[in-house]
């Protein structure tokens, strides 16, 4: 009878067995090329063992590489967001400052072509009512500004001080309703009134006879009569002259060739009031006074050698 429960070897002896093999087998790969074969056959069978094992592993790796290349994508992302809006913001500044040379170097060089002494002002201030054409500019009283002092940009005149305060003043531009300036045309001498419109784009002369020698194109420089504004200095340009037989005067419009919208750097003009004969006078009191203090000199120097 075939008990149930047979009674094999003990666990010692099993280990000890498996001991006695394992080092056989180990002898046995190391000196000789017996189980080569084998052990290539057991790689194969157990390659996709491996592979699976191993499959958790590379998928949490990947999976972090991937979560790990978002986040810094995102974060390169707002980098170089910001970088090109503070290179944006560089490059209006630098637009900017290269429109402000441009003017500047337009206002030195008309500055260089007005006989008179100047003043560089900046705009700071323009009135809000759209009927009155005035701004405020940055020099005053304590800069030697006057009432009635005439004001222009790189282009031409802009207008008159009307208003003078300790650090600021109020100038009021040729276009406003309220304002007119003497004007000749260039080209002949013709003498005519320029009376702001209350448009900034336009001028307007008035009581010119139909019969007037003027044209478009026409450069209007101011007279100087009055004595307000000096003459010579660029005014407006004639945009159209309308002729009607049955007035007598003819319809004039003209542009001012300053940029009365758009200037912000200024140049307050202080004009020489003395006469020609004044002038002559000084510059020859003042001559007679540098012949005599050359003379004076000669008088102390000490002789040279040899004399």
């Amino acid at each position: 009878m075939k008990l149930l429960f047979a009674k094999g070897p003990s666990l010692g002896v099993r280990l000890l067995v498996f001991v006695v093999l394992s080092v056989a087998l180990m002898v046995a790969d190391s000196r000789f090329d017996t189980l080569r074969p084998l052990r290539a056959q057991l790689g194969m069978v157990l390659t996709p063992f491996y592979w699976v094992a191993d499959l958790p592993g590379r998928m949490l790796e990947g999976a972090s590489e991937q979560f790990s290349s978002r986040s810094d994508l995102l974060a390169e992302n707002e980098r170089l967001k910001a970088e090109a809006l503070v290179m944006q913001r560089r490059l209006q500044k630098l637009a900017a400052l290269t429109e402000q040379n441009v003017r500047l170097r337009e206002l030195l060089n008309s500055a260089a072509l007005v006989d008179d002494q100047v003043l560089v002002s900046e705009l700071i201030g323009v009135d809000p009512n759209p009927f009155i054409h005035r701004i405020l500019i940055d020099k005053g009283e304590k800069d030697g500004v006057f009432l009635g002092q005439p004001v222009l940009d790189a282009r031409g005149l802009m207008g008159q001080v009307v208003e003078v305060m300790p650090f600021t003043a109020r100038v009021l531009l040729l276009t406003d309703s309220s304002h007119s300036i003497p004007v000749q045309v260039n080209r002949n001498g013709l003498r005519a009134i320029a009376t702001g419109t209350g448009n900034p784009e336009r001028l307007e002369l008035r009581h010119v006879a139909d019969t007037a020698d003027i044209r478009e194109g026409d450069l209007l420089v101011s007279s100087g009569l009055g004595q307000r504004f000096p003459s010579g200095y660029p005014v407006a340009t004639v945009t159209e002259v309308i002729h009607d037989s049955g007035q007598p005067f003819a319809i004039v419009r003209a542009v001012p060739t300053a940029a009365l919208n758009r200037s912000r750097y200024l140049l307050l003009v202080f004009s020489d009031q003395r006469s020609a004969e004044q002038r002559a006078a000084e510059s020859g009191l003042a001559q007679e006074q540098a012949d005599l203090e050359s003379g004076a000199r000669d008088a102390v120097a000490p002789p040279a050698e040899g004399q």
